[in-house]
């Protein structure tokens, strides 16, 4: 790997150890209104508490209308999981959300830590890849208020949607690894992604925005919610449109005979609705629902000119009761029941007049018992009950004739129960231990067990030092096991292996100065019996072992100012096969996030870069170009800034100035950015 690639992140983080020097001048100026970034006077012991915002939320604005607090507190939804400190946990809130201009999950991620992500922005395709840690989306687990929302369809079939959530319904996202894995699935090699959804609360409010931009994009989005005595409540809607068609370089994917990006529109429509009842001081219910519905053209980066399609229709309902057992906050009980719906269609023409199309129909009821339990001063026990049963309906279809004896239709289900705990021991102020086991008991593979540890040290009051290791397995889906895969002409395989190894983080938490925190993971994982396609068919290729490094860090310049800057390095090497000592596909070796804001009296100012050290391609391979998978894109810097103009209390304008560089860059395996691009609307606040 070219050094050369350090010294971007290197020079960026030279400027913000530099900038404790202005904000010291600052010191002097604190009121009782929140600033961007809190001091460290308003952090306990910042060294031992492993939650580091990458930017935090400015409340400059004193909030008005609001009802007095009832008597009854539970939160139904949106209140923050107790989880092992042992690694850190990342969150974005959804002021930074809003700050951003996200449009999907995925733009929200792609901010955080670890992450890299291809399928963002522009020309977007579902296929190209979400990596955390050198894990992909597969590798990882989704959830909306502590419940799945992803199944277990791979990747090519469309995996985790990104896009199903409408964004003014997101409260937060949170990121967890290592012991927290034991929690939520033994497939969690790429840690845990928490949705978090917004609750009502105080007078009815009703909030609204409308953007139009480059390449046809509208969006609009609307929010209502509040509550009326023990009831609260909050619905949303977003509809999302944008044709992709621009100007691409000779040799891109998808590039139709006038040169511009061909089939790569997308429209997607996403609801979300949810009721809270405080039913007495101890228990609460709370109904929510999320639906999506999603029409777009593929670009797969195997072919030069694709024609698919994907319809997606998404359904996921919740249903959960939280209770108080015995007094005050030492035991909490937290049932709940879910159903998930994911319903993909792909279909287009194939040589000549000939048609296929692949429709795969997944359905799963989950259903979970999770007791947070406070057995003395310094021992937490989290511990519960998971259940899941999945239903696979596949029927897949072609008229080319080399693809008929493959016409089938199959239905298969799965159910899947795991037993979970994790316990926390504070030996002592300044050390903890979290210990945690998920034995599986599964229809397909048999019965496991997959066992996690992690220890936190606070070597002193500005130092603490972790670790954590956590073993995982991932199975196969019930479509590479049973069915055949038109659109690609993949044979499944009913003798596949699970995925298994483990992973492991070692870091620092440190308060570099009075204005500086960083938050330093070294981390790891190995994965044998990967899964990928060898001669058209599904197979077990060989083992995968990833290092790389991780910093984030968040400095407070004054109080209407925030700063964050998050590094990733990850070589995710394959060991065996034919493709041995290369880089996985499509996962940068470096890439770099880093934020400034400005905000004051409804006026907002946020400059993001991004720098991308370029990823190896894969699959696509240009051979009239000279292109060989073993090649690297190149890298690229991208600067984005967004701003906010109030026009009048409850009104603003929203500007939001994309790749200002107007570097035309190639995002991944030949796909590549449209360049400089803008939106424009307005927001509302009623």
């Amino acid at each position: 790997m070219n050094k050369n690639l350090f010294f971007l992140p290197v020079s960026l983080l030279s400027l913000l150890v530099a900038f404790p020097a202005v904000a010291s001048e600052n010191e002097n100026q604190k009121t009782s209104i929140n600033s961007d970034i809190p001091s460290l006077s308003e952090i306990e012991l910042p060294a031992t508490n492993a939650e580091l915002l990458t930017q935090q939320p400015a409340s400059t604005e004193v909030k008005e209308d609001t009802q007095p607090e009832a008597d009854i507190s539970i939160e139904t939804i949106g209140q923050k999981d107790p989880l092992p400190e042992s690694t850190p946990t990342y969150v974005i809130e959804k002021e930074e959300i809003q700050k951003q201009g996200a449009t999907s999950v995925a733009d929200i991620l792609k901010r955080m830590p670890g992450f890299a992500i291809n399928d963002v922005g522009h020309g977007a395709d579902i296929h190209t890849g979400t990596y955390y840690r050198g894990a992909s989306i597969n590798q990882s687990v989704f959830l909306i208020n502590g419940r799945p929302i992803n199944s277990n369809i791979n990747t090519y079939h469309g995996a985790t949607d990104l896009n199903s959530i409408p964004i003014e319904s997101i409260e937060r996202v949170e990121l967890y690894s290592g012991a927290a894995s034991s929690l939520y699935g033994s497939s969690a090699f790429g840690g845990v992604v928490n949705i978090i959804t917004k609750e009502g609360d105080g007078k009815p409010k009703l909030n609204a925005s409308a953007e139009f931009g480059s390449l046809n994009l509208n969006n609009q989005q609307i929010t209502y919610g509040g509550s009326s005595g023990a009831v609260k409540y909050n619905f949303s809607f977003e509809r999302y449109f944008i044709d992709n068609r621009y100007r691409v370089p000779v040799g891109a994917a998808n590039r139709d005979a006038e040169g511009f990006l061909s089939n790569a529109d997308t429209a997607t429509s996403t609801y979300f609705g949810s009721i809270g009842v405080d039913l007495d001081p101890k228990n609460s219910v709370n109904l929510d629902v999320t639906a999506l519905s999603s029409r777009r053209g593929l670009i797969y980066f195997g072919f030069p000119l694709q024609k698919d399609r994907l319809d997606h229709d998404g359904l996921n309902i919740g249903l959960s009761w939280k209770t108080r057992l015995g007094k005050g906050e030492n035991s909490n009980l937290t049932t709940s029941i879910g159903y998930n719906q994911d319903y993909f269609s792909t279909y287009g023409p194939t040589a000549g007049t000939f048609y296929r199309t692949g429709i795969l129909d997944t359905q799963q009821i989950t259903a979970r018992v999770d007791h947070d339990w406070k057995l003395g001063p310094n021992n937490q026990l989290r511990w519960g009950l998971d259940l899941k049963n999945t239903n696979l309906n596949g029927d897949v279809f072609s008229t080319a004739p080399n693809r008929i004896a493959n016409n089938e239709k199959e239905n298969r289900s799965l159910l899947n129960t795991a037993l979970f705990a994790v316990n926390t021991w504070n030996i002592s102020d300044v050390f903890q231990v979290d210990l945690g086991l998920r034995q599986s008991f599964d229809e397909q593979f048999g019965n496991y067990l997959n066992p996690s540890f992690g220890l936190r040290y606070a070597v002193n009051p500005a130092v603490a030092v972790r670790g954590s290791w956590a073993g995982a397995q991932r199975n196969p889906g019930l479509d590479q096991l049973y069915v055949y895969d038109t659109v690609h002409a993949w044979q499944p395989n009913p003798d596949l292996k699970p995925e298994t190894g483990s992973a492991w983080t070692a870091g620092v938490d440190v308060r570099l100065s009075n204005n500086l925190l960083g938050q330093f993971t070294y981390f790891g994982s190995s994965l044998d019996n990967r899964l990928g396609v060898i001669s058209g068919r599904w197979e077990n290729i060989g083992l995968v072992d990833t290092n790389g490094l991780e910093a984030a860090l968040q400095l407070k310049i004054a109080r209407e100012w925030s700063t964050f800057l998050n590094y990733t390095y990850t070589d995710a090497q394959i060991k065996t096969g034919t493709e041995k000592g290369l880089q996985l596909g499509l996962i940068p070796y470096s890439l770099l996030q880093a934020g400034i804001g400005y905000e004051k009296a409804g006026w907002q100012a946020n400059m993001y870069v991004t720098y991308n050290s370029g990823s190896r391609r894969s699959v696509f391979t240009n051979t009239a170009g000279g292109d060989k998978n073993t090649d690297f894109s190149a890298s690229f810097v991208n600067l984005d800034l967004s701003g906010r103009i109030p026009v009048s209390k409850n009104l603003g304008l929203i500007i939001y100035l994309e790749n200002l560089l107007g570097e035309q860059y190639e995002r991944v395996n030949r796909i590549y950015s449209p360049g400089f691009t803008f939106r424009v609307g307005l927001t509302a606040n009623i």
